[in-house]
């Protein structure tokens, strides 16, 4: 009965039949409402009641994400495209505001796009190469969009430096959880790369790379497809979107979607960066790109792709050191494993470097 009553909150259109749980999210609790127009129609609608305990500031969130949307909208109609289907359409509230609030719980929706599928997990190349596509997309049509106008919800996010300086030598100084001695190789691979962690960020300072809207959190279950054509639609779940630079999006999708085995595999001769993934995603992400990137962007991609993945072992090696205190663990070395995995990933890479630098020239000649 509760949800029942949150959707007479929004402005939708036609009779409630029904509110069910749906889909598999962990951090939002996920409603599909379905509603009966006159004409015996069925308009359905996603409700989300926000985790107001992982996201803080739920002004900022829902701002960002109407703004984004709406430009995301005038540009998809501009150029011959179904707004419906390419991005997201959020319905305000009766009172005319971004989500509904009843004094404990927040609440937003958004119209359900029908024939849709997510995936959780990349199993074929050329889904891959799709995903990469939608993200490519998606950073096109918001290439003039004021990205400074967006809120930083989460603040240095993708600072690879400021996780350096400000989180993990903190965390090998205090030593909190004990575990030091089980890590000292890991601690001096990621210690010989504190260089690399400067070179976004310092290109950022001199003007190089643009700041620009940026999702973070390129998983490929982020990305809807069609169900009868299974190419990309849109990108969804823009909780995090944000100022930044679109190289951390491109990098942090090579890093789930390329490493050809799971992100915590203990077995580290099974991972390794697939060169066919990695060009299959960056064939559909540059050849949606089109023009709107930089020479620098593109000239930095192959480098973000290892940069992101450094910046994830190195948080998996942080949370270890505190004593897993921020991601969710199944027993006690799970972020360890992790940090060997991404570490053993960031390995691979440098060794691939000059072979995936060569695959973004010959993509973008």
């Amino acid at each position: 009965m509760e949800i029942n009553k949150v959707v007479e909150k929004f402005n939708f259109e036609g009779k409630l039949l029904k509110c069910d749980l749906f889909g598999s999210g962990h951090i939002n609790e996920t409603y599909m409402a379905e509603l009966e127009l006159d004409n015996g129609e069925i308009n359905k609608y996603v409700i989300q009641k926000i985790n107001n305990v992982v996201f803080k500031d739920i002004d900022s969130l829902m701002k960002n994400i109407f703004l984004v949307t709406s430009f995301l909208r005038e540009r998809i109609a501009e150029n011959g495209g179904d707004p419906d289907r390419e991005t997201l359409h959020y319905i305000k509230t009766v009172d005319g505001n971004d989500y509904y609030f009843d004094g404990e719980n927040y609440y937003r929706a958004y119209v359900y796009v029908n024939d849709s599928i997510c995936y959780d997990s990349v199993d074929s190349c050329d889904l891959f190469k799709s995903s990469g596509a939608a993200f490519g997309k998606f950073q096109r049509y918001l290439d003039k969009f004021p990205a400074q106008s967006l809120s930083e919800t989460i603040p240095n996010f993708h600072n690879t430096k400021w996780r350096y300086e400000n989180e993990f030598l903190p965390a090998l100084e205090n030593n909190l959880s004990g575990r030091k001695d089980n890590c000292l190789d890991l601690i001096e691979f990621v210690k010989q790369r504190k260089d690399d962690t400067c070179v976004l960020v310092d290109l950022i300072e001199e003007g190089k790379l643009p700041l620009r809207v940026t999702h973070n959190d390129t998983k490929l279950n982020n990305v809807l497809f069609d169900k009868n054509t299974n190419k990309s639609l849109c990108v969804i779940d823009l909780d995090t979107v944000m100022p930044g630079l679109a190289l951390y999006d491109f990098g942090d999708s090579i890093r789930f979607g390329a490493n050809t085995a799971c992100e915590d595999e203990k077995d580290l001769s099974k991972v390794s960066l697939s060169l066919d993934y990695f060009k299959g995603y960056a064939e559909g992400f540059l050849n949606e790109v089109g023009n709107a990137f930089t020479q620098c962007e593109i000239d930095n991609l192959a480098f973000a792709s290892k940069m992101m993945t450094f910046e994830c072992g190195m948080r998996f090696l942080t949370d270890y050191l505190n004593g897993d205190v921020y991601f969710n663990t199944h027993y006690p070395e799970h972020n360890l494993d992790r940090a060997r995995n991404q570490l053993a990933l960031v390995k691979d890479m440098e060794a691939k470097m000059s072979q995936m630098q060569q695959i973004i020239r010959d993509i973008t000649a």
